[in-house]
């Protein structure tokens, strides 16, 4: 979670002011938190309360009434125009969206899952309540499975496997889109290649910079591929100083809550993936 939170909060002053280099300050006094950081929350905070009753249509009840609750109170947070509308309509219904916005805010459901089958279906859960078009649940879906698969040790490659698996076209490398690489608000144009930088990283902050160097929404990108490296390799304790510092400032008691009692079950850097990463087979 604070993977994902992080690189929102790095991409958050380069969204609109587009850089294609991977030599910036990491963490710059003008970042701050968006919607994909609000909408992580609410996600985390649905997914604790999965393990109680393990209900598909509870979660989905639990996680609109805190995406509209948490949404409503930071509403200047830079949410989508679509996304926007549905949050302060009097009631939600999704809206056939295949925006990234399902999947900048699924990581919680990976780190929660206890299967990979688990993850697949709170990141498909997750994408329910505004996002319903198959390329919007399949965004969720991915990204909830790659951090799964993170945590629980399994190697790049094998990670890799599994994005092609579901059907995403990985032969492009970084260097060869970066140039060309332009803002796509869908899942289909922002997931390759936000797990294409954590892929190609040699390190949580690594990851995070390859994320920002493609331009693009790049505040989400970074978010998807900090959910992934964050439990894939762990946070520097210095980088989640800066984080909890950022959630003091800017979020409110409840959300500061939820994002403890989140951390504090379920932590990115607990020991367990890299004591099962296999070695020899990563890249």
């Amino acid at each position: 979670m604070y993977g994902a939170m992080i690189g929102d909060f790095v991409g958050s002053i380069y969204e609109w002011r587009n850089i294609k280099t991977k030599e910036f300050p990491f963490f710059h006094k003008r970042c701050f938190l968006t919607d994909d950081s609000y909408m992580t929350v609410a996600v985390a905070q649905a997914c604790m309360n999965w393990p109680e009753h393990r209900s598909e249509e509870a979660f989905v009840e639990d996680l609109t009434f805190e995406m509209v609750r948490i949404g409503r109170t930071y509403p200047d947070a830079g949410y989508g125009g679509r996304f926007s509308k549905w949050l302060f309509a009097k009631t939600q219904h999704p809206y056939k969206s295949c925006g990234n916005g399902s999947a900048m805010r699924a990581s919680p459901c990976g780190m929660v899952a206890e299967s990979l089958e688990e993850a697949e279906l709170l990141g498909r859960l997750s994408a329910l309540p505004s996002h319903d078009h198959r390329e919007g649940i399949r965004g969720a879906v991915v990204t909830a499975g790659c951090v799964y698969l993170a945590k629980t040790g399994a190697t790049r490659h094998e990670i890799s496997r599994y994005i092609k698996k579901h059907g995403y076209d990985m032969r492009f490398t970084l260097n060869a889109i970066r140039p060309m690489y332009k803002f796509n608000e869908t899942c289909q144009g922002t997931v390759p290649p936000a797990l294409k930088a954590f892929l190609e990283s040699y390190s949580f902050e690594d990851a995070i910079r390859n994320a920002i160097s493609l331009g693009g929404d790049s505040d989400t990108v970074a978010a998807i591929t900090g959910g992934v490296a964050g439990a894939y390799y762990g946070i520097p304790d210095s980088f989640l100083s800066v984080i909890r510092g950022a959630v003091l400032a800017q979020c409110l008691r409840e959300e500061q809550d939820i994002i403890h009692r989140f951390t504090s079950k379920f932590d990115e850097n607990g020991k367990q993936a890299r004591t099962n990463r296999r070695k020899g087979s990563d890249f």
